[in-house]
């Protein structure tokens, strides 16, 4: 499988959602499974159908881009895909050169989607032969695992479709038993509310305390599902190097992430997908990092954020003073800090007396 115009991979389809897509899709919706993500439901009708997308597209022509680590990466931390530039970006920049050559050489009209557009890209890629929707949802390719972004070009060609690939998942359910925090309501079924990706990403609130323990040292995604897959047995590195993981990423420390503010944040996060959760989102996981770290050093960098601006990230800090200090000395702040404290949410975390958990 050669790579074409900077891809590792190149199949086609239809343009048509495969089979039962769209009531799948219907049925995630209507379970509310989607969580605060509304642009999901907003979209629904357009990402059920590509046709209503753009009525004149005849074919899809689908493509994947290995983004595979190094066999010793670690996991944890920042999800795989979010240690090098942004991926929207590279593949945008790829798909326009690919879909001008299209255009250029076959004719037809042609337009580009990565991620962002309402594209059941997935099932796409699975009609088209890319891979396969494994048990935890995400695509599984026999060549590259897990490891796989994808793109479309949507074109007025008509192209004939490569065959479907079929489900290679088996009996297997390592991806299911290796989910922290059960987000699996069954196989080929997730509730992205309990997801850490979708909590760490997506989720502007409060974390509900349930899922804090369960997150670690995340602080951007979770990659555990897709690492634990069989298939990525032929998984193998990523050959573009703005995939791989930026050295100033991989050696930050969680006090060097603790003691970010919005400049220094949006200067070492350029041109990566972290930075568009914002700092106070980032700092907020950076501090339930702190609470699960058993590490009472890093405590002098919660103590200091307990006067952030953020509810989000003065909440947090007071989750991991719990955790991290003897009940005395936790108690001493707490006397001190919740008496000025305007937010309901932040000066729950401080009272051992309740129950309440922000939401």
């Amino acid at each position: 499988m050669g790579g074409t115009h900077g891809f590792d991979a190149v199949r086609f389809s239809r343009a048509e959602n495969p089979p039962h897509a769209k009531e799948n899709l219907a049925r995630f919706l209507s379970e509310q499974r989607h969580g605060t993500m509304d642009w999901m439901a907003r979209h629904a009708e357009r990402r059920g159908d590509p046709k209503a997308l753009w009525p004149a597209a005849q074919s899809i022509v689908v493509v994947g881009a290995n983004y595979g680590p190094p066999e010793d990466a670690p996991m944890g931390g920042l999800s795989v895909y979010a240690r090098g530039d942004d991926y929207h970006d590279v593949m945008k920049a790829k798909l326009r050169r690919f879909a001008g050559a299209i255009a250029a050489r076959f004719g037809g009209e042609v337009k580009i989607f990565v991620d962002t557009a309402p594209v059941m890209e997935k099932p796409i890629a699975q009609a088209a032969g890319l891979g396969w929707q494994g048990k935890h949802t995400n695509l599984v390719s026999r060549d590259f695992g897990s490891w796989l972004f994808i793109g479309s070009v949507f074109t007025t060609l008509e192209i004939p479709p490569d065959a479907a690939e079929v489900d290679h998942c088996g009996q297997c359910r390592k991806c299911l038993d290796a989910c922290p925090t059960n987000a699996f309501t069954g196989a080929y079924e997730i509730d992205a509310r309990r997801c850490i990706s979708y909590l760490t990403i997506e989720h502007k609130g409060h974390i509900a305390e349930p899922f804090r323990a369960a997150m670690g040292g995340r602080l951007y995604g979770c990659d555990d599902c897709l690492a634990v897959c069989p298939w990525n047995k032929f998984a193998r590195v990523a050959q573009e190097a703005k995939f791989h993981a930026r050295t100033a990423l991989m050696n930050a420390s969680l006090s060097d992430y603790a003691r970010l503010d919005d400049t220094a944040f949006r200067a070492l996060f350029r041109a990566s997908p972290v930075k568009r959760i914002g700092r106070d989102r980032f700092v907020r996981n950076v501090l339930i990092a702190i609470g699960n770290s058993n590490d009472p050093r890093l405590a002098d960098d919660a103590v200091r954020l307990l006067d952030d601006a953020s509810p989000l990230v003065r909440a947090m800090a007071g989750w991991a003073l719990r955790r991290l200090l003897p009940a005395n000395a936790f108690a001493a702040l707490a006397e001190r800090h919740s008496r000025d404290e305007a937010d309901e949410d932040v000066r729950a975390e401080w009272d051992f007396s309740s129950s309440s958990v922000p939401t």
